[in-house]
């Protein structure tokens, strides 16, 4: 059954849940929300805590991540290290649709993300924004591993949150409160397995092209698209973008 929360509702939630371990708003919302609620990751340190917290609390919780085509491969090999760890595992891999991908290649080349901002919010969008918000359709709400310290842009998320750029559906982020080391300590308490590529000095994980290790003091999402400057570190999964100067490119492409 739906659900519904309109902005007070969130707010009181927040207010409820802030303080409190994320396994309480994660059991919360897996109760009230069913099958129509699922956890979003890119195989972070976040989203493995989040993914090892839910699965405790239910075993059947569903999980998504997103495959746009440029994802390392140790990126795919951890997802099935998960499998492994969790039995069962409820997680689906979405993709962007093939002939739009095609498009994207051939208007503006495979490589486009190098050439200007605009440009690289363009590739985010055609293989990661629209598969997302395809997915966030049929459902009604989502949880996500946004810290407020990870980046000046996440600074003033909510615990619960109603997500007006996705349809009004409920996006939930357990993880707000917490710091870089209270990540680290929970994975390292309860042993939970991490992407491969953090043993070699990475610190955010995105595509192959896009991200890179970071360096002692840099920021935690500094590595990606690192040679871009007075740039959102943001590919408009979490944050409204707007389309500016690729916005007409983007309806040639998705036809929307």
């Amino acid at each position: 059954m739906t659900v519904l929360l309109d902005e007070l509702d969130a707010g009181e939630l927040s207010i409820r849940f802030e303080g409190e371990e994320p396994q309480a708003l994660l059991e919360w919302a897996l109760q009230e929300f069913g099958s129509q609620i699922a956890i979003s990751t890119a195989f972070q340190k976040d989203g493995s805590v989040l993914i090892d917290m839910a699965y405790g609390i239910d075993p059947s919780v569903r999980v998504f991540t997103v495959d746009t085509g440029r994802l390392p491969e140790e990126t795919l090999t951890f997802a099935e290290t998960l499998r492994g760890r969790y039995p069962g595992l409820n997680l689906e891999i979405l993709r962007p649709e093939r002939e739009h991908v095609q498009r994207l290649v051939q208007l503006k080349g495979s490589d486009l993300f190098r050439e200007s901002v605009e440009n690289r919010l363009l590739c985010c969008n055609v293989r990661k924004v629209q598969p997302l918000t395809k997915h966030l359709d049929t459902l009604d709400a989502w949880i996500t591993g946004l810290r407020r310290d990870q980046w000046a842009t996440r600074t003033n998320i909510r615990k619960v949150e109603i997500d007006h750029d996705h349809g009004a559906i409920v996006k939930l982020n357990p993880l707000a409160e917490w710091t870089s080391r209270d990540v680290e300590t929970y994975l390292r308490e309860n042993d939970v397995p991490t992407h491969p590529l953090y043993a070699q000095g990475f610190t955010s994980i995105g595509c192959a092209p896009c991200t890179r290790a970071t360096k002692a003091g840099e920021d935690e999402r500094a590595g990606r698209w690192w040679w871009e400057s007075n740039a959102p570190k943001e590919c408009g999964m979490h944050c409204s973008i707007e389309h500016g100067g690729f916005e007409h490119e983007l309806h040639a492409i998705v036809g929307k």
